[in-house]
């Protein structure tokens, strides 16, 4: 029987090689869809959603990790493991950690972890929590030292076009028009659990996703070098590989790797969404 079994809900956006490597669960969300459910990740995904989109106008509503499912899930982890931690998308942004929360109560020692994050913010602290796990540290352990962890992640996005923003009524449609005409594409930073604006630039998606980069770097004595993510919704493979050369030849960091978006980030931001997400050695400060 494992010590220790490390796993997330389906919006830590981990690719399948990382998931395989460290022998991570994974339970999906569900997401809503022209009147059917499917599992995110499973028979769902991402593309698939903006060609609904494109032909009808409408986006899925993704529903949270029921009670009954967690508990199915828990027992199957309890029957091969002593000890498990989940860890879930920001508590602000869906119920599934309250829910995961309340089912783990009818077992012992199952942690359940609010990782204030969305996408690989929260891989990131998964990846972290399975290397601690492959040390030999307890379930109770990893929990503890997750809590820590949470304040220091560094997680944003650059949004070329505020279109699903707009559709889901995330940003008011005069907004979304002003920032068309003066060809603004946003950032987005998750902070305390929370989604924020933050630097708003100007210009082709190209040459703004360069200056976003050097701009979340800019600051790299503070830069945990373990690993960094590039997550996309789904750009050109040319922009992959050159933000993939500028973080290289930054030399901050151990490990890149480059994610895609699974269906809850690509249904709020759309295509052409990137963000470099990593860890910093000391909370971040709220602005």
């Amino acid at each position: 029987m494992k010590k220790v079994i490390i796993a997330s809900d389906s919006t830590t956006d981990l690719t399948r090689d990382l998931i395989e490597k460290y022998d991570i669960r994974v339970l999906p969300l569900s997401v809503n869809l022209g009147g059917n459910t499917y599992l995110d990740g499973v028979d769902i995904d991402p593309d698939a959603i903006y060609e609904h989109f494109d032909k009808t106008g409408e986006l899925p509503k993704t529903s949270a990790i029921n009670l009954a499912q967690l508990y199915k899930f828990f027992e199957q982890c309890k029957s091969e493991a002593e000890s498990i931690v989940f860890m879930t998308i920001s508590a602000d942004m869906s119920s599934t950690f309250n829910n995961a929360h309340t089912v783990a109560l009818d077992f012992d020692d199952i942690y359940v972890v609010d990782t204030k994050n969305l996408s690989t913010g929260g891989g990131l602290m998964v990846l972290h929590a399975a290397e601690m796990a492959q040390k030999g540290m307890s379930g109770k352990e990893i929990a503890e030292e997750l809590e820590k962890l949470a304040p220091k992640v560094d997680a944003s996005f650059v949004i070329n076009d505020l279109e699903y923003l707009t559709a889901g009524g995330r940003v008011s449609a005069l907004k979304a028009g002003a920032a068309a005409l003066l060809n603004i594409k946003p950032s987005i930073m998750v902070r305390d659990g929370k989604m924020v604006i933050g630097r708003k630039y100007h210009g082709k998606f190209r040459m703004v996703v360069k200056k976003y980069v050097n701009d979340v770097l800019e600051n790299s004595t503070d830069i945990n070098p373990k690993f960094v993510f590039i997550t996309h919704s789904g750009v050109d493979a040319d922009l992959l590989e050159e933000t993939y050369q500028q973080l290289k030849e930054k030399n901050i960091f151990e490990n890149i790797f480059i994610s895609r978006a699974g269906c809850t980030i690509s249904s709020h931001c759309g295509p052409d969404t990137l963000g470099v997400l990593f860890i910093r050695k000391q909370d971040i400060v709220l602005q």
